[in-house]
């Protein structure tokens, strides 16, 4: 019995070895939120306002969802965070916001062109003058420039680890892509 001790045991202790190396470690991306708060921001800079959308449904449902909880029992709700904000996040949104309203003509003359990575690029300067296509380049190069540290204070502020970053952006992508009005 004493020869099959030693190798019962090494057997064992590389067993357990083998167990613990292959932990799988799974990293948490908010993808909900991160949407939620791409939306929120590009229609903040944009200039929509999703208040105005609300149909009568929508209000009448907040009504009486309003009496429901005025004539329940109290309770306390942990309610998630969607909306994002900070100093950075609403600095960049106030530059964004005023740097859009010079963006709209050549977004309506099919100059720009919203990518999947999340960026601006510039698109067919066909009709523009010289001077023109200078201001766009140098428009589109202080936007992306924006959009990259918005990102960073997005990712920041949910908690999402820096490499994440460009996810962050697909994300916002889908949300810049959408038609500018």
């Amino acid at each position: 019995m004493k020869m099959f001790r030693k190798p019962a045991w090494m057997a064992a202790a590389l067993l357990m070895i083998a167990l613990f190396a292959c932990v799988t470690i799974n990293i948490y991306f908010p993808a909900e939120k991160v949407g939620s708060a791409a939306q929120d921001i590009v229609n903040d800079i944009r200039g929509k306002n999703p208040s105005q959308n609300k149909s009568q449904s929508e209000t009448q449902e907040k009504y009486s969802l309003g009496v429901r909880f005025a004539l329940s029992p109290v309770s306390a709700w942990a309610e998630d965070v969607t909306t994002i904000s900070n100093p950075t996040i609403r600095a960049l949104k106030e530059k964004m916001k005023s740097r859009f309203q010079v963006l709209k003509p050549y977004y309506e003359k099919g100059a720009l062109k919203e990518g999947d990575n999340g960026y601006l690029s510039v698109a067919n300067t066909a009709g523009l003058n010289l001077k023109e296509k200078r201001d766009l380049n140098g428009l589109v190069d202080a936007e992306n420039n924006d959009r990259r540290t918005l990102y960073s204070a997005v990712a920041k502020a949910l908690k999402i680890d820096p490499s994440q970053i460009d996810r962050i952006a697909r994300i916002f992508a889908k949300e810049w892509q959408k038609p500018v009005r």
